[in-house]
């Protein structure tokens, strides 16, 4: 699939959802949130027994902000789940969701399919009284893919940590790949030595906190948004472009700069 397609099934838990709203005294609640992409969602249950005496989910509403898939992938499980054992909803997984939508863009599968996790998150307030909030917190981007170009341009304009001194970036053209906080308030700490800050992003706004995003728009941080860094390229082991992939209107192209930071890169 597409970095951009949605199938049928998507587009119509999309214009059509199921089971949207709130629960009145719900026996569970779960609220999720990606503070890379902005997006949330609550699953509200109400827990009931079938004929053997098993609990099963009675009934299950719930509320997102978020994109398209965010709406989809709430308004699906709540179909999938309703009427099912709890042990056996409790085990519903991204994939599976994801499989009953007719698959996900790429970049959906791991931004915004964040349904079940909220369910997860319903039955354990219901079982155990756990707090109902979850944030995932990591960058959508670094569990998706591999850079291209990472090892060879290591500790030559590539960083995987914050540098000891921010002093040798002055001036530089700096690409910094989001993978939360920490990377954003980098972004604009840099600001002070180079005029040239550029912050990649698979986020279809501006991420980070409320306080961060605010920052992020009255400072010179120019932030790529629904974009991958895919490649890092050089010359004579000098970093001096990458490539950049745009996932609204699906191409690739370069952006020249002097250092990449990704923090946290698992590659």
């Amino acid at each position: 699939m597409k970095s951009t397609e949605y199938s049928d099934k998507v587009l119509d838990h999309f214009k059509n959802p199921r089971n949207v709203g709130e629960i009145e005294n719900a026996d569970g609640v779960g609220k999720v949130g990606n503070p890379v992409c902005g997006d949330l969602m609550w699953i509200y249950i109400k827990v009931g027994k079938n004929d053997k005496g098993e609990e099963i989910i009675d009934d299950i509403k719930f509320k997102t902000f978020g994109c398209g898939s965010a709406i989809s992938t709430s308004s699906m499980i709540t179909e999938m789940v309703k009427g099912m054992k709890l042990d056996e909803a409790y085990k519903v997984s991204r994939q599976d969701v994801a499989d009953e939508l007719d698959g996900l863009p790429p970049i959906k599968m791991h931004c915004s399919n964040l349904a079940a996790d909220a369910l997860k998150a319903a039955i354990d307030n219901y079982r155990t009284g756990a707090t109902p909030e979850v944030e995932i917190a990591t960058s959508c981007q670094l569990d998706v893919r591999v850079i291209l170009g990472v090892d060879e341009f290591l500790g030559k304009g590539v960083y995987k940590d914050i540098p000891s001194d921010l002093e040798e970036l002055r001036d530089k053209r700096i690409l910094i790949v989001d993978s939360g906080d920490k990377s954003l308030e980098l972004a604009l700490k840099l600001t002070k030595y180079t005029g040239r800050v550029i912050v990649v992003t698979s986020a279809q706004s501006i991420p980070g906190t409320v306080e961060i995003r605010k920052q992020l728009k009255h400072s010179a941080v120019k932030v790529l948004q629904q974009s991958e860094l895919i490649e890092i390229k050089g010359e004579l082991d000098e970093l001096d472009k990458v490539v950049i992939h745009d996932y609204d209107e699906d191409e690739n192209y370069d952006l020249f700069v002097d250092v990449v930071i990704l923090l946290d890169y698992r590659g």
